[in-house]
């Protein structure tokens, strides 16, 4: 099959044909119709989420169609459509049995500790627990628009940051994983504020439910935030990583606020980042982290997908072969480009 893969951090995919993947009883391979590229991918990429191993195959926005089943399997049969999330897990450990498989004590994830999607085929252990099954209405792009970015920020915006209508939300970046959080707390009848760098991001903020957009290159977002709340958010998301965003995002905050970070950071010790713990603490400010979304959620996810009341499919903004993903890389060195991209051709 062909593949384009990750030899050397920093260094450009190489695009070449590979070694088919191999069947396991409890697996199934899938042929990949869609798949996203992610910022995370180019965090892996740039070296700030070192693989398990190198070399690999990227990508974790998957959907496509089941096309060979292990002799274990149960739940699913050549041909079924699925997406496949990209926190995968063992569904025994405490976290699993309680129904949070995105912090699973063995979690592995697509494309950083097994081969991923930027491949025409891909092989998923333990396919039973880590597959989900796609409703025809949804189209393939729909799925890969939901299969990182998506899903992460529906479990961010609605368990972690425990939106309701009514509230005050800021988000921080207008990429993939902000404009999500936009449509989906727009939706929860929450207020958005849209805060980012391009005129153009901003734009397509509106149309995903922002009712007020602030560019930080030219004012001052805490300041805006504030003004424009009079007090300052009830819930604040970080969708990017960078230390200026991060600590922005916690000062917009009303007292008793909660700041979501979803945003991976490429600093050292883990994304080390100073935060105004003063300002947290005298104002009871819950800082919360936000990881993937447990399975037992895409049910919920699907269904508002079904119905129209979410649209993923609408952040896609370019469709690309497997050979483009370098000029892609290139494009988030400088954060260049709105919207979505995703791989539709290998």
């Amino acid at each position: 099959m062909k593949a384009a893969i990750l030899e050397a951090y920093n260094s450009p995919l190489v695009v070449k044909e590979v070694q088919d993947p191999t069947l396991t009883p409890d697996g199934v391979i899938v042929k990949i119709e869609a798949s996203g590229v992610c910022r995370s991918d180019w965090h892996i990429w740039a070296g700030h989420l070192p693989v398990k191993e190198l070399p690999i195959i990227l990508g974790h926005e998957i959907a496509g169609v089941v096309e060979e089943v292990g002799k274990e399997i149960k739940n699913f049969k050549k041909g079924d459509r699925v997406i496949i999330p990209f926190s995968q897990s063992d569904g025994v450990c405490p976290h699993c049995q309680a129904g949070h498989h995105n912090v699973c004590d063995t979690r592995t994830v697509v494309g950083a500790d097994f081969n991923g999607g930027f491949a025409s085929h891909i092989h998923i252990p333990r396919a039973d627990l880590n597959l989900i099954a796609l409703p025809d209405s949804i189209s393939f792009i729909e799925a890969s628009a939901m299969g990182c970015r998506f899903v992460t920020a529906f479990h961010g915006v609605m368990t972690q940051g425990r939106v309701r209508a009514g509230d005050w939300v800021s988000v921080y970046g207008s990429g993939g994983v902000g404009l999500s959080a936009i449509q989906i707390a727009a939706v929860a009848g929450a207020n958005v504020i849209a805060v980012d760098i391009g005129d153009d991001k901003l734009e397509m903020a509106k149309k995903f439910g922002a009712v007020h957009t602030v560019n930080s290159k030219r004012d001052n977002p805490v300041e805006a935030i504030k003004e424009i709340t009079k007090g300052g958010s009830h819930v604040s998301i970080e969708a990017l990583g960078i230390t200026d965003t991060c600590v922005n995002s916690i000062l917009s905050l009303a007292k008793k606020g909660r700041h979501v970070q979803i945003g991976a950071s490429s600093n050292e010790n883990f994304g080390a980042t100073p935060i105004p713990l003063n300002l947290v603490t005298v104002n009871e400010i819950e800082i919360v982290g936000s990881a993937g979304m447990p399975n037992p959620d895409y049910r919920t996810l699907l269904r508002m997908v079904e119905t129209g009341r979410l649209n993923p499919g609408a952040l896609v903004t370019n469709e690309i072969s497997l050979e483009d993903v370098n000029k892609t890389f290139e494009d988030m060195n400088g954060y260049g480009g709105a919207g979505m991209t995703v791989i539709t051709k290998f």
